[in-house]
């Protein structure tokens, strides 16, 4: 439930100077900001531990012109880093948030090492789909999971109260300032809470069949990898508050779910030269594309899934990968010690599995070129054992959400902005532009950090 109501019809039993709904990377990221600045801040979390979007992501955030970065002697700019987002997107990601979220990532990463000790690593070796250097950061775990148990560290080591089982139904109005939230507890018992600046940062609206449905067509059918608790609070407040809104048909998918375990696999194995095919043994897409658009492209297979094929030294890489190894130890991955060994497992047919694979090697010869426009030339051969885990497409969170200014502000549809509404994150529209192919691997954490750390700054200001 998501309503709206005049703070008249409401007596408030306490007030914070910094209320925050949504203990993800976006909502503890702006906490601690805010926290920084010294004002009283408190995190609203609707589940009875905090999980949420972060801890089912692979934790990676993608930042531009970082320390950590020129330690490993990788150059780069926010500019270039603007560059390959409105290359996936096709230039149609709003130009200012862009900006805006490509200018703000690396600072606050930095500003997160310093102030709060969050260890920070380059991932090197491969780059994810459409970026051109070396630029995902991520901690020593390499998971969503530690990077939200090493911010939920910092917030409780700044001294912020993280509330939970607070489920926020109802946002009280003063004109067009937001006077505080109505909070539901478990038990049926409600609270009321009066604020003098709050922020939304509450992800989106994956978890609503309703408003995918409505917003997102294509992927109304999809499996769900997302946190159950992406209801939508935020648009549907902001809609009934008149906000205006942007690229509500933006959002990640991915092609790498294993099924029916339900575990990412990590497209590094695409990136470093595995390959997808469907029940007939074919491929049929290019892999390189991107993992959100291969969403689609699985779910169109028969049966709507595929399998991810790669060999011993790709399977041996990925297993610096937690959820990889998490997959083995579910009995996820399938192998054979020769072509027909892996074709017998995945119960495909020999002779077409053999084709592709013969086929591939002549595209990495230079002697075909792949009908897909994938560039294999230069990869090396495959390595027995062979090794495949069954996948399928899935929608992991939606990209659009509400209009923000330069200091996360809500917009309002009829010009100028609300005056102590924020947004980040989820909630906010963020950089993919308005087709799920505009998803830049990272797009989501990018956003829920830098625009989560400019609204904390900018919240402190009302006092």
């Amino acid at each position: 439930m998501a309503e709206i109501r005049p703070a008249s019809s409401v007596r408030f039993e306490s007030v914070v100077q910094v209320l925050v709904v949504g203990a993800g990377a976006c909502g503890l990221t702006a906490a601690l900001r805010a926290a920084d600045g010294g004002a009283e801040v408190v995190v609203l979390e609707r589940d009875a531990s905090p999980s949420g979007s972060t801890s089912m992501s692979s934790g990676f955030v993608p930042a531009a012109g970082t320390r950590f970065q020129r330690a490993i002697a990788v150059e780069d700019t926010p500019l270039r880093f603007a560059g390959d987002i409105q290359a996936k997107a096709e230039g149609q990601a709003d130009p200012a948030l862009t900006r805006l979220a490509t200018e703000t990532i690396g600072p606050t990463l930095e500003w997160l090492a310093d102030r709060h000790g969050i260890e920070w690593r380059v991932l090197e070796g491969f780059l994810y789909p459409g970026h051109t250097c070396a630029r995902m950061h991520a901690v020593p775990e390499k998971t969503g999971v530690g990077l939200l148990a090493r911010l939920l560290a910092a917030v409780e080591n700044a001294g912020v109260p993280v509330v939970t089982d607070a489920r926020v139904e109802t946002l009280y109005t003063e004109g067009d300032r937001i006077a505080g939230v109505g909070v539901m507890r478990p038990d049926g018992h409600s609270e009321t809470i009066a604020c003098k600046a709050l922020i939304l940062a509450s992800s989106g609206f994956a978890g609503n069949a309703d408003l995918v449905a409505t917003h997102i067509p294509r992927m109304a059918r999809a499996p769900v990898y997302a946190h159950p608790g992406n209801r939508g609070e935020a648009l549907l407040w902001g809609e009934a508050l008149g906000a205006r809104t942007g690229c509500l048909a933006a959002c990640q998918g991915h092609g790498s779910l294993s099924s029916p375990h339900g575990i990412l696999i990590t497209w590094a194995l695409m990136m470093q030269g595995g390959i997808q095919v469907n029940r007939e043994g074919h491929r049929f897409s290019n892999e390189h594309r991107g993992y959100s658009e291969q969403s689609l492209d699985v779910l169109a297979q028969p049966g709507a899934i595929a399998w991810a094929v790669f060999d011993a030294d790709l399977y041996t890489m990925a297993q610096d990968f937690p959820d990889f190894r998490e997959a083995v130890a579910a009995g996820a991955i399938m192998s054979g010690d020769d072509v027909d060994g892996l074709a017998s497992a995945l119960r495909v047919p020999a002779t077409a599995l053999g084709d592709t694979l013969t086929g591939i090697e002549r595209m990495r010869g230079g002697a075909a070129n792949d009908p897909f426009g994938r560039a294999f030339e230069g990869e090396r051969s495959f390595r027995a054992p062979f090794f495949a885990v069954k996948v399928t497409g899935a929608l992991f969170h939606t990209q659009g959400g509400l209009m923000i200014d330069a200091t996360a502000r809500v917009l309002r549809k009829t010009g100028g902005a609300f005056p102590n509404l924020f947004a980040g994150g989820g909630a906010a529209c963020g950089v993919s532009g308005p087709a799920l192919s505009g998803y830049l691997s990272g797009n989501g954490l990018l956003t829920a950090l830098a625009f989560g750390s400019i609204a904390g700054n900018s919240a402190i200001r009302f006092k």
